[in-house]
């Protein structure tokens, strides 16, 4: 394999490409350089996303048919214009990177880090989150059509809630519901005890298809409203963020239309969006999912 760079200079920096031939989706033939290019034209909408955030990595060095590695310190080896950030943890701060531009961004991609998974927290405030999440995951042989159902109902709770919420697709074979707060003064701890209870009132009210308890024997054919991910040390799959399926599909932004619609099909791939598909939206409908970044919401009390 040719550890050939290509030089790029981008915004007044400099980057060396390396690799854009080798294949990283095998059953698609899809290589690093077209995930470089994917980065680079959904950047205009993914950055505002990933912009102030601490990022977890999740390289595929040699594709998504082999071995992967999480990384949360920003490499030592990174280019000095590439902003980092200390967040306090557990075990002492973690300097993390973080994407601010579209340079950092095709760096990051360069390293093969197909999925970029960012903290509901920015940097400079670690433990107040700007939304709540639920990650709506489906056990087999339900699908994530049966999640889109499942959504339309929590939507549903949590406009009697007086809450507003944005879907997206995990990218994989679930989906995920964000409710922006946008608000100083929220907690984690507050996103997590409200995040349980909607769960649990799920469950209690369709006890055949909702489970809000983590346990894989809890959840063929359920959806599994993952609660959990509320929690100061939980990343998420950024929107747009590419997944490490067989194909490079997406986190893609969906309006409750297309919610509705794939609910009421048969077919899952409905919301499934590979990268120029995910491109192709973004062209022509802009980002779905700007609302997350600046809609202000209270929690309310339950």
């Amino acid at each position: 394999m040719s550890t050939a760079t290509a030089p790029l200079s981008l915004g007044g920096k400099r980057l060396n490409l390396s690799n854009l031939e080798k294949v990283l989706y095998p059953a698609a033939g899809f290589t690093k350089g077209e995930v470089i290019d994917y980065y680079l034209r959904v950047a205009p909408a993914m950055l505002p996303h990933l912009r102030d955030r601490a990022l977890t990595l999740k390289r595929y060095p040699d594709g998504v048919e082999a071995g992967h590695f999480y990384e949360k310190k920003c490499p030592a080896y990174r280019p000095e214009w590439l902003k980092t950030a200390d967040v306090p943890g557990k075990s002492g701060s973690i300097e993390y990177c973080m994407i601010q531009d579209r340079p950092s961004l095709l760096w990051i991609a360069n390293l093969a880090s197909l999925e970029l998974h960012t903290s509901l927290a920015k940097a400079r405030q670690p433990d107040r989150p700007t939304a709540m999440v639920f990650d709506l995951d489906p056990g087999p042989p339900a699908t994530i059509l049966l999640c889109a159902r499942i959504g339309l109902r929590l939507r549903e709770l949590l406009k009697k809630l007086k809450l507003e919420c944005f879907a997206k697709t995990s990218g994989g074979k679930g989906l995920h519901v964000y409710v922006p707060l946008n608000t100083p003064s929220v907690t984690f701890d507050a996103t997590k005890e409200l995040a349980y209870t909607i769960a649990a009132m799920m469950e209690l009210k369709h006890p055949k298809e909702v489970t809000a308890t983590m346990a894989k024997a809890m959840r063929p054919g359920k959806v599994y409203v993952d609660w959990a991910q509320n929690e100061r040390s939980k990343t998420t799959a950024c929107a747009y963020s590419l997944r490490a399926m067989a194909r490079p599909t997406a986190s893609t932004p969906v309006t409750w239309d297309e919610v509705a619609e794939a609910a009421e099909g048969k077919d899952p791939s409905a919301l499934s969006f590979k990268a120029e598909q995910v491109l192709g939206r973004v062209a022509e409908r802009g980002d779905l999912f700007e609302p997350v970044l600046t809609l202000k919401q209270r929690l309310p009390k339950i």
